[in-house]
């Protein structure tokens, strides 16, 4: 007997788009991998050229999660005060503010 679960199809589905995704990014890689880490939490950081421009591929082996981020994303980091990666830290795994459900 196996069990699935519902929209087990969509999110097989999803997964391997955003592997594809991943991959297509990946072989776009210009200039050195950069790997940070410490005891917490480790980050392999790529520069990535897309049809859109450059963008920093920034993953988390130990996740798996990842996110392609442009120019003004990046900037907006600057924007932040510590209070809000502390908020995000806080809320491991998920978007600090959720994402509008699509009708």
């Amino acid at each position: 007997m196996t069990l699935h679960w519902e929209g087990e199809a969509e999110d097989a589905r999803a997964a391997a788009a955003a592997a594809a995704d991943h991959d297509e990014l990946v072989a776009h890689t210009t200039g050195e991998v950069i790997r940070l880490g410490n005891e917490f939490a480790e980050i392999v950081v790529r520069r990535v050229e897309t049809r859109n421009g450059a963008r920093l591929l920034v993953e988390s082996p130990k996740s798996g999660q990842w996110v392609a981020l442009c120019p003004l994303e990046l900037e907006a980091l600057t924007w932040q005060n510590t209070e809000t990666f502390s908020a995000m830290i806080g809320h491991p795994f998920g978007p600090l503010v959720p994402a509008e459900e699509e009708s």
